[in-house]
């Protein structure tokens, strides 16, 4: 789950995420993004998912072998993964489609018009969203999550299970972390209407200033190494009212939802096809939860990153690439 704007910010980032300038983003860290060939790059568009207009960011190569689709954390604005599936792309070898989608009304534009949404209805936008999009699919179907939306993923995979050929859970948020006064913080917030309303509210002025104030207020507030890619998601999808009352409200109902105990019996059923990322250092997917995912689910896939990426690694251009090449050696290896 990523939280990034208003009060909750230094909450929910820790100190180790900083930002990075277009000009750098095209000079050294640029190189160090393996960048699809230009008849695949990704294509943004928006579909019609159950009367709910959605954000797709696509990639298709000429004969892919599978299909990945990937569903976000919270924001669930899709942009901040584009380095990420570019990368992924690439790292397939062409082997692999993919489909990421955004979550309801976490877009630049207010879609629904001021409506917001529940984790439940998050889940159910993306079953409409397979059911609908790909029902022809002929190549197997992957699901890659990133925190939320790792449980999103697995509840997906709970409901249509013939659908789903594996899945891999990055930085899973599986449950709600009570050692973590963070989380303690952004869940009162999130459940108090009236402190809600006033940080979007305040989110909302700052999407008011011109793209270039509020890139550069976002530059000097959480500092230097995110990529242009991150700052543009950020200034162009998050700097919303609407979008922030839809993030908040969504961190609500995560802590309603996540106080029970994870479908254990499920995922040892389903052990080998689910793979799961931990972080060294990360509130959201603690290391005590991968204990305790190695211990209930023997002989699983479960590993640590250590490179220091932390939780929100789509926003750095070497966290994409990381991660990337992570999820496409799962697949490599299981599924190749």
């Amino acid at each position: 789950m990523l939280l990034i704007m208003g009060p909750p910010v230094m909450l929910s980032f820790t100190p180790q995420i900083r930002f990075s300038s277009k000009i750098s983003q095209m000079g050294h860290e640029k190189s160090q993004l393996l960048r699809p060939k230009s008849d695949a790059l990704p294509n943004f568009r928006f579909c019609n998912v159950s009367g709910r207009k959605t954000e797709l960011v696509e990639i298709h190569p000429t004969n892919p072998r599978f299909h990945i689709l990937f569903v976000p954390g919270n924001p669930g604005v899709i942009s901040f993964y584009t380095d990420f599936l570019e990368s992924l792309y690439e790292q397939m070898g062409e082997a692999a489609s993919i489909t990421a989608i955004g979550h309801i009304s976490h877009s630049e534009k207010d879609w629904e018009h001021g409506n917001v949404f529940t984790l439940k209805e998050q889940i159910d936008h993306k079953i409409n969203f397979i059911e609908q999009e790909l029902q022809d699919l002929k190549v197997p179907l992957i699901l890659v999550g990133h925190s939320i939306g790792s449980f999103m993923s697995l509840e997906i995979f709970k409901q249509i299970p013939e659908k789903v050929a594996y899945f891999i859970a990055l930085y899973p948020f599986l449950a709600v972390n009570a050692r973590s006064q963070q989380q303690s913080i952004i869940k009162k917030i999130s459940r108090s209407r009236l402190q809600s309303n006033l940080i979007s509210a305040t989110v909302a002025l700052l999407g008011f200033l011109p793209i270039s104030v509020s890139r550069f207020i976002a530059k000097m507030s959480l500092g230097k190494s995110w990529s242009a890619t991150a700052i543009d998601a950020l200034c162009k999808g998050v700097l919303k009212y609407h979008t922030m009352c839809n993030v908040l409200y969504l961190a609500m109902t995560e802590f309603e939802e996540l106080v029970k105990v994870p479908d254990w019996e499920f995922m040892r059923k389903k052990k080998n096809k689910i793979a799961f990322l931990y972080g060294d250092d990360d509130h959201w997917a603690p290391l005590y939860m991968h204990d305790e995912v190695v211990k209930q689910v023997p002989d699983a896939v479960v590993e640590v990153e250590k490179e220091g990426h932390t939780h929100s690694f789509c926003c750095t251009v070497s966290g994409s690439v990381w991660v990337a090449r992570h999820v496409a050696t799962l697949i490599n290896k299981t599924m190749l």
